[in-house]
């Protein structure tokens, strides 16, 4: 890609300011643990939902799922608008008990509601997904797409990425990552609608986007169905109506629930209410995102497969080219088809997503580390200071690590599935701990270690044996994995209650009118979504 002076101008521009704000941020440095893990608890409402969205949208958002757009069409779209729904449900459900307990980490509520032996379990298991799943891809994928559209090896592109997150976030714990991500989320949306708009505007001629959207509906109305037809190649990822009623509510509840590199911005909320209206900008923006990473993939799609549009590009287009077979290529490839001044917007919008995640993985990381397995097994009695500069230190260990995993996940294709599938290896048995942990006073700690444990060797087992896809192994193992913390409870517990099981009133889930209204109308529009693109 053909970088101009703008170009070069615009993105040193957005790196100045992320460095600066984030360093300008930490310039007290963070005395103790409650303010570097959770930003002494002080975050706003709006800082909370840009702060969800630019930790979620990362690289395996703008490059894999505008490659799995490329490849299979709009129902790769259900994993973001099923979260804004799922995002409600958390808020309501899920964060006035997580909130109410004062929590640092998620396998925190582990060990208040079952025992620091299960705690344990679930940190190991969650360090290390961060490290040799998220945070590696993440950097490959960053590092892929710099690679594609500047030519900057793997390698150099992984260091950069990684020391450009570092500068700021591993000094200045949550609050640097938090206040940067309410930046890098500009950067983020903007960037993308650029893409999105050229990308129409390019297909149709200059005669705009209405008309480029129209003549990609024209060329592939196939590729606008969210409910997909078993005869279609995507069904073993996207399984139909199973993606509405089945395994994709297990990754978002998961996700988005107990997943500690998500929730950790609303434990740092001023109030339970400010964290909930967060979570309400959050899932008004998740309708968003497939319009600015999804729909440039399928305009790539019918941009290399229509003779006159790769006529009139030329030379340009036949550069870096996407294919079924290479469809992670499909968003870089886009990005070298803008004029001057909007690459390095682009540009920035992608750096924005990559980095405002490695951020909050690392943040995370390195939270679960000090605050349940150093502070619970080597140093009980560690000043405030020292969690602090512990926690600084497993960040760059955990950075090192990935760094040296990152280029080892060449030549995977659909990036985002890979996660997914992977994730999915752990999170039903997480799942169904923590929703009958919350929601079934019977659950007892034996039961829930016994379904953790055995939830893995079941998900592996469906995964071996059988050829479901993976959403339907994720459904069923959840099941499952319910089905044994269940019966091994009432086992263990003699169908008594357990002495630790979370008392819950009407009142715990009461909301304010504002997050009904809301909530109500993102349903809406999340139905009139369904209905339109069935």
């Amino acid at each position: 890609m053909n970088f101009s002076t703008l170009d070069y101008v615009i993105f040193a521009a957005y790196a100045v300011l992320i460095l600066g704000v984030g360093l300008w941020v930490s310039r007290k440095g963070e005395k103790t643990s409650e303010d570097y893990f959770l930003a002494s608890k002080s975050l706003p409402w709006w800082a909370i939902g840009a702060s969800l969205i630019a930790a979620n949208i990362s690289a395996e958002q703008f490059i894999g799922m505008s490659g799995s757009g490329f490849a299979g069409g709009l129902a790769i779209a259900s994993y973001e608008w099923m979260a804004a729904i799922t995002l409600l449900i958390v808020g309501k459900y899920f964060l006035p008990i997580f909130i109410e307990k004062g929590l640092y980490t998620i396998p925190e509520f582990v060990e208040k509601r079952f025992s620091t032996q299960l705690k344990t379990i679930l940190a190991v298991f969650w360090i290390g997904l961060y490290v040799f799943v998220n945070l590696s891809s993440v950097l490959y994928l960053g590092a892929l797409a710099l690679e594609t559209i500047m030519g900057v090896p793997m390698m150099y592109g992984v260091a950069g990425l990684a020391l450009f997150a570092t500068a700021y976030s591993i000094y200045g714990g949550l609050s640097a990552v938090a206040w940067t991500d309410v930046v890098q989320v500009v950067f983020l949306v903007l960037g993308g609608l650029c893409t999105t708009y050229l990308a129409l505007d390019t297909l149709s001629d200059g005669a705009g986007i209405i008309v480029g959207f129209k003549q990609v509906f024209a060329a592939v109305p196939e590729n606008f169905h969210m409910i997909l037809d078993q005869s279609n190649p995507e069904y073993q990822n996207l399984p139909g109506i199973w993606v509405l009623v089945g395994g994709l509510w297990v990754a978002n509840l998961y996700y988005w629930g107990f997943n500690q590199y998500i929730i950790q911005r609303t434990l740092a909320a001023k109030s339970l209410k400010e964290a909930q209206k967060g979570i309400v900008l959050a899932a008004g923006l998740k309708l968003l995102i497939p319009f600015i990473v999804v729909i440039p993939g399928i305009a790539a799609y019918v941009m290399v497969n229509d003779p006159a549009v790769m006529a009139r590009l030329g030379d340009l287009g036949q550069t870096n080219l996407p294919s079924l077979s290479q469809a992670d290529k499909a968003y870089p490839w886009l990005l070298q088809l803008l004029p001057s001044g909007l690459k390095g917007i682009a540009f920035a919008a992608l750096t924005a997503a990559i980095v405002s995640s490695l951020a909050s993985m690392l943040n995370s990381t390195s939270t679960i580390f000090t605050m349940d397995i150093y502070k619970e097994y080597i140093n009980k009695n560690a000043s405030e200071g020292k969690l602090v500069n512990v926690g600084r230190i497993s960040a760059f260990v955990a950075l090192i690590i990935a760094c040296i995993m990152a280029p080892l996940l060449g030549g995977i294709d659909q990036a985002f599935q890979f996660i997914q599938k992977y994730t999915g290896m752990v999170s039903p048995g997480i799942l169904a701990v923590f929703m009958l942990g919350l929601f079934y006073k019977k659950t007892t700690n034996k039961g829930a270690i016994w379904g953790a444990l055995l939830s893995i060797v079941i998900t592996a087992s469906f995964n071996i044996f059988t050829d479901l896809p993976f959403m339907h192994q994720m459904g069923l193992s959840a099941v499952l994995a319910a089905l044994v913390i269940v019966i091994i409870s009432h086992l263990d517990g003699n169908g008594e209650e357990d002495p630790k099981g979370i008392e819950l009133t009407k009142k715990t889930f009461e909301t304010s009118a504002t997050f009904n209204i809301s909530a109500f109308a993102i349903g809406i529009v999340v139905i009139a979504l369904y209905a339109l693109f069935w």
